[in-house]
């Protein structure tokens, strides 16, 4: 059994304005990289919209990784681990919304899933994604 690196991001450019997300999931030789436009939000939709992406692949079968038991989220932003995690409650009604869909979703798999705040540095691939979902429209 592996564990799935998932390294998640979002952003909008103007905030609100046009907003994008990238994934990129990793466990051994394995990998899956995806970006999406996805209108015009904030920057928090798009970053907790990414997390809730990249649960969806896996749930749906969207992608197929090997055998696994955890999964361990790396994001560079601060407050969506940590509202995730519980430490800071979810405010913001549209962010309550994807925040429960998450939930629902890491509440009804057999995998954990540990959520870890990077630098940005440590984030530059799906920082990329974003981009260049952006660039793309």
């Amino acid at each position: 059994m592996q564990i799935i690196t998932i390294n998640t991001d979002g952003g909008a450019r103007g905030n609100p304005g046009p907003a994008a997300i990238g994934v990129v999931m990793k466990a051994g030789d394995w990998s899956f990289e995806y970006s999406e436009y996805i209108g015009d939000t904030t920057n928090n939709v798009a970053e907790y919209t990414a997390v809730l992406r990249a649960l969806e692949f896996i749930r749906d079968g969207k992608c197929t990784p090997p055998e696994f038991t955890q999964i361990q989220f790396m994001l560079d932003s601060e407050l969506v681990v940590r509202q995730i995690m519980g430490i800071y409650k979810v405010r913001d009604t549209t962010l309550q919304g994807i925040y429960q869909l998450i939930q629902t979703i890491l509440h009804s798999q057999p995998f954990t899933a540990t959520f870890t705040h990077v630098p940005r540095a440590q984030n530059k691939r799906a920082d990329l994604l974003v981009n260049f979902a952006l660039d793309s429209i």
